[in-house]
């Protein structure tokens, strides 16, 4: 994989996070132990946490705190996934069996419930009230976005207002809350921890627009799971409302969207998708987000740390995984 910007700038301490994170006590239950020490192997970015060490260092490194912060925004976005593969019904995450796919649902459930468990208490290492609060805001915006989601699965009136409300929610509000409560930790002034926030929220909807087009058109072996897997779940996203846009009763998507769809279906769905031009429609709004979130840091000084972060931005538009 390509090497992420900026991660370079912040490695000793994403390697601390990683320590952190891996500190929970698990009161000796062999198979939770094994289970975390899974999910944590499983090959994730980092970007969140990389994003609350970049902000954190504009100004002077709270050290210790902004380590447990950054693993905070980490575990909480670990403890996400596991209790989305589950609703999922996922077997697999970036090629590898999820843990929906080896336990049974109420032993995945606890887990992802110890996980968010230990997310907090990282959040109050921080000894911060309104860093918690912030944590405590995303969660509870995270697990509306997710409920959302999940009512409105083969629902194809949605709107491109409705689908931004469910990124921001499920994707962008965590990389807000992470420059947001990084600033904060840091003890920025007001308007530059507004400015941090609006970079993280514009950053996270790029990020999670970028993931919906690899849907359609990264590799089966890039993606760890089948091309076209969330249309394949009823879930509308933006190549697929662009798409709408131009063709509003596809017969193809009709089915999809009526549950009578086999794998022959989809795959002839992901194809007109892609020669529609749904896509580069798509990877524009993207590239119109990362641009807000470039012009967020423009007041900042143009040290490595801005660079670094302004790398990032243009890093999430290019990747391919």
């Amino acid at each position: 994989m390509k090497t992420i910007p900026g991660l370079a700038l912040v490695g000793e301490d994403l390697v601390q996070v990683e320590q952190r994170m891996r500190e929970a006590p698990h009161e000796n239950i062999e198979p939770l132990i094994t289970a975390i020490d899974t999910i944590l192997n499983s090959g994730g970015k980092r970007v969140r946490p990389a994003l609350a060490l970049l902000t954190n260092r504009f100004y002077r490194p709270t050290e210790d705190k902004v380590i447990s912060l950054a693993a905070a925004v980490e575990m909480l976005h670990t403890a996400t996934l596991v209790h989305d593969d589950l609703i999922d019904n996922a077997l697999l995450r970036r090629g590898n069996p999820t843990l929906n796919a080896i336990w049974s649902p109420g032993a995945t459930v606890l887990t992802g419930d110890f996980l968010f468990a230990w997310a907090a208490n990282l959040a109050a290492q921080t000894e911060h009230m309104r860093v918690m609060s912030i944590f405590s805001r995303t969660l509870m915006v995270i697990c509306s976005g997710e409920i959302r989601q999940l009512f409105q699965r083969f629902w194809r009136e949605q709107t491109h207002q409705d689908y931004e409300r469910r990124i921001f929610a499920k994707t962008a509000s965590l990389f807000a809350a992470a420059t947001e409560a990084a600033a904060v930790l840091a003890s920025a002034p007001e308007p530059e921890v507004g400015a941090l926030r609006d970079y993280g929220h514009q950053l996270g909807m790029a990020f999670q627009i970028v993931d919906d087009v690899l849907d359609f058109v990264g590799s089966s072996r890039e993606m760890g799971k089948p091309v076209g897997s969330d249309m394949r779940q009823g879930i509308v996203t933006l190549p697929i409302l662009y798409y709408l846009d131009l063709h509003p009763d596809d017969e193809l998507l009709t089915r999809i969207f009526e549950g009578h769809a086999d794998n022959g279906v989809v795959e002839a769905a992901v194809a007109h998708i892609r020669q529609a031009g749904a896509v580069d429609a798509a990877l524009d709004d993207a590239r119109f987000y990362v641009q807000r979130a470039q012009a967020a840091l423009t007041g900042f000084p143009a040290n490595g740390y801005r660079q670094a972060m302004l790398d990032l931005a243009d890093f999430v538009v290019q990747r391919r995984v």
